[in-house]
């Protein structure tokens, strides 16, 4: 399937008529929703609040038009609006011309690499970061946020270059904290803290369903930034008390700005981008897979790469803010009853009419109710479940998931996500240079064969029944070589070794030599080599293999088959290969 397989979705073309008027109503609903979230993740970003909003609609519709999730919505996120600010922040000032110049420029060039890893069909790449390292690096995130806003919520201006100076000098602040301010943010924190962890039980207590609770719950943090921005107009706390607004919003549509950035910025912004190409590309395929599952559709990670590249490339020219398939945006999405990607092309077009005609309800909108509604999102992205369970299942994944948070929070988000990176290698390379290999018997009455150790089972005088769980490579014949002469030192008159190669995949150059000259030095001392259950790959290679020809002893379709043949060989009391060459 080609990356772009029609000028015309297939969704478009096959349109189902009874779904039009649920996907007007959801695109309608997720507009209004999803206006307090554009505009927090656009501050968050260091932009100024109205870009949220516009590139809430372009990119939106080239997302419905290219990617393949039915109901994913694309728009403002807030691990790349937070990772936008921390590669940016220390090159310009946020919010200045040149600030929203290098965003555009970081919007087009993760777009690029994203649509030219759709193209090139590179989907898979998507695999290359472990779900802790991902969780590890959002729960790091989501503490950045929260660290990023409580300058807003409490009205002060902190110093610090690492986000542990930042805390401190907060706290040292904390008794000269701009009460106007702080009560706003403190109830709105308040309010929205209920809202997500009460609200929903009382109303199904009340009687209402699951999805209207859950609706009304949606529906909540669009009500409270009402509430601030009533408060303030009411007792003009911006212009008597000094409380912070957003401010002048630019009303009009967008111009489409084409450019192109120049060599320097690229070089600079080249690995960031990848990096933000990468957290966007897993994050945006995990959620459409998983509503694709939800839903049980099924999507193409190409065409999706293809649809967010797209989507980043039209930001980039019409608001200058990166975008990434969101959570929270595609839940509300889900929640409105979205059938098909036109709701999402609905709630675009809509929103045209939010910027054109409505911009400026939003102008004595407080930054506390923002930064409020943007810590609460940051409070539900560190994921503690996730830790607890890669604790309790693999130490090594839980300590990839701690060291990518520490970094994220300790060296920064690119250095946090290298450091992931390598913590995730390094646990791979371990495992698999140290493989689990098992002496192994057959259950009486079976054909099965277990591990000594767990099951009783039945062993041949002077034969050992060797399984290597792993592929074989240069990393851990060291270790495999090692283990099968120490357990043959604990069979007396061993005479045969049985390697069962069910679960050996891949036996490369350096395995077959190894292999090669230990049959040769097990002849030597009398004991004759055994293979059994090699897969039909690994075999194919053996073949034309030194130590297929050379092998001293045989190869058997099973080991129960190795089983019958050397137990019948040690009844009728056979010579061993030392005395029959």
């Amino acid at each position: 399937m080609s990356a772009f397989p029609s000028l015309v979705p297939a969704w478009l073309r096959h349109y189902p008529r009874e779904k039009l008027g649920t996907d007007i109503v959801a695109g309608l609903i997720v507009t209004i929703l999803v206006i307090p979230q554009s505009l927090a993740y656009a501050l968050l970003a260091g932009l100024p609040p109205q870009l949220g909003l516009y590139v809430s609609i372009l990119p939106v519709i080239a997302y419905a038009w290219l990617g393949s999730s039915m109901v994913q919505a694309v728009g403002p996120v807030a691990v790349t609006a937070i990772m936008t600010y921390a590669v940016l922040s220390p090159i310009a000032a946020p919010g200045s011309p040149e600030y929203i110049a290098l965003a555009a420029a970081l919007s087009l060039i993760s777009g690029v690499m994203l649509l030219a890893c759709g193209v090139l069909r590179l989907g898979f790449l998507s695999q290359l970061l472990s779900r802790p390292v991902i969780s590890g690096f959002i729960s790091g995130s989501a503490v950045l946020i929260i660290i990023s806003q409580l300058k807003y919520l409490l009205g002060v201006t902190p110093h610090g270059s690492s986000s542990g100076e930042v805390v401190l000098d907060v706290l040292g602040k904390l008794p000269h904290s701009h009460l106007p301010t702080l009560s706003i943010g403190l109830a709105a924190l308040g309010l929205l803290f209920v809202v997500r962890y009460a609200l929903a039980g009382w109303l199904i207590k009340a009687g209402l369903s699951k999805n209207q609770a859950a609706f009304v719950v949606r529906v909540m943090p669009l009500v409270v930034v009402l509430i601030g921005t009533l408060a303030v107009s009411k007792f003009d706390l911006d212009r008597s008390h000094g409380v912070a607004v957003v401010g002048a919003v630019a009303a009009g549509i967008p111009a489409f700005n084409f450019f192109l950035p120049g060599l320097g910025t690229t070089r600079s912004l080249i690995v960031p981008a990848f990096l933000m190409m990468l957290i966007g590309m897993v994050q945006s395929i995990t959620m459409a897979q998983a509503l694709a599952i939800k839903r049980r559709e099924r999507i193409d990670a190409n065409a999706e790469l293809v649809g967010l590249g797209a989507a980043n490339v039209v930001a980039a020219f019409s608001g200058g803010m990166p975008v990434g398939g969101g959570l929270s945006r595609s839940a509300v999405n889900v929640a409105a009853g979205a059938q098909t990607p036109l709701a999402s092309i609905v709630a675009a077009l809509a929103m045209i009419g939010v910027v054109a005609g409505a911009a400026g309800w939003f102008e004595r909108l407080p930054l506390a109710v923002l930064s409020a509604s943007i810590i609460m999102a940051a409070i539900s992205m560190i994921d503690i479940t996730a830790l607890r369970q890669a604790w309790s299942y693999d130490r090594a994944d839980a300590l990839a998931l701690l060291g990518t948070a520490g970094g994220v929070l300790l060296i920064g988000l690119e250095t946090g996500i290298g450091l992931g990176i390598v913590l995730s290698m390094a646990t791979l390379l371990y495992r698999v240079s140290t493989p689990h290999i098992a002496v192994v018997g057959r259950i009486a009455g079976s054909e099965h064969f277990r591990n000594v150790e767990r099951y009783a089972v039945e062993t041949i005088p002077g034969v050992l029944f060797i399984r290597i769980d792993e592929r074989l490579f240069f990393g851990n014949l060291g270790a495999v070589e090692m283990r099968l002469k120490q357990e043959l030192e604990h069979v007396p008159g061993a005479h045969d070794l049985v390697l069962v190669m069910s679960a050996v995949n891949l036996m490369d150059a350096t395995a077959v030599e190894v292999f090669t000259e230990l049959n040769q030095d097990l002849a030597d001392q009398g004991i004759r080599l055994h293979l059994a259950e090699v897969k039909g790959p690994v075999q194919d290679r053996l073949l034309n293999s030194a130590l297929w020809s050379a092998l001293s002893g045989e190869v058997f379709l099973s080991a129960n088959a190795a089983f019958e043949k050397l137990a019948g060989t040690a009844q009728t009391g056979a010579a061993p290969l030392s005395q029959t060459g």
